[in-house]
């Protein structure tokens, strides 16, 4: 038989592993690259919380980007890499998934709650920045299209897409689990991401840091290709090289 690639013996022998994914892990779903080379970001500028919070006109302008994009988010489905990871987790083997992706696909393809982190927050919800209640866009959405008006909760307090936006501070409870599992992970997988956004780029350094393997997936440059702690770095499409080293790793019986 042929020897395990790299990374499936690394699955393999790896009982608690952390996973930090970016947008290069969803575009195999049709979810634009917010920082590619087309990316979203190019053609508008974002709304800032605080603006946000105080300007109606700001509301309607984050509405509208938002709305923009809602129909790719909803109708996005899970794909072979999300998969894989759920089957490293039915494995018993995933520690953590720390995701900066806004688009709610780790959770539809099945990773539990319990070993998700979502740093940067869901499109998949909407939640009231007074209550803190979470409510299903679709309905939000249909109203602000038909009448252009920011939905509020009935609380009275605004509605917003529950993602985090620019100027708004990550939950620290989510950066406390994602750090916690760097102390305690024996591999980190960073899939699909330039690992260039801060503070979630820097949750695998404190695992790697400690001598345990890392791992880098990903089409293009990134931000921590240089660090001597990278153990393996593979160029190319996370939904290509991750399911068949996870089907390698994994012995058949838990298909």
């Amino acid at each position: 038989p042929m020897a395990p690639s790299p990374l499936a013996e690394l699955l393999a022998t790896s009982e608690r592993i952390l996973v930090f994914t970016g947008a290069g892990i969803s575009t195999g779903s049709g979810i634009p690259d917010f920082r590619g080379p087309n990316g979203v970001w190019k053609t508008r500028q974002p709304v800032y919380y605080q603006d946000f919070m105080r300007s109606e006109a700001s509301r309607v302008e984050h509405w509208d980007f938002k709305l923009e994009g809602w129909a790719d988010f909803r109708d996005a489905t899970p794909n072979a890499a999300h998969r894989a990871i759920v089957r490293l987790e039915q494995a018993g083997k995933l520690l953590l998934l720390v995701t900066q992706n806004i688009d709610g696909l780790h959770a539809a393809a099945g990773t539990s709650r319990e070993r998700l982190v979502e740093v940067h927050g869901t499109n998949l919800l909407v939640e009231c920045q007074s209550c803190l209640a979470l409510s299903d866009p679709e309905p939000h959405f249909r109203a602000f299209a038909a009448d252009r008006r920011p939905p509020r909760c009935a609380c009275g307090g605004f509605l917003k897409p529950a993602t985090i936006s620019f100027g708004q501070a990550l939950r620290e409870r989510d950066l406390e689990r994602a750090f916690q599992a760097a102390r305690a992970a024996d591999l980190v997988l960073a899939l699909g991401t330039t690992l260039s956004v801060h503070p979630a780029a820097s949750v695998p350094l404190p695992a790697a840091e400690r001598g345990i393997p890392y791992v880098i997936i990903n089409r293009g440059p990134t931000d921590h290709d240089q660090h001597r702690a990278v153990t393996l770095r593979l160029e190319g499409d996370v939904t290509e090289l991750l399911p068949p080293a996870v089907d390698e790793a994994l012995p058949t019986t838990t298909a």
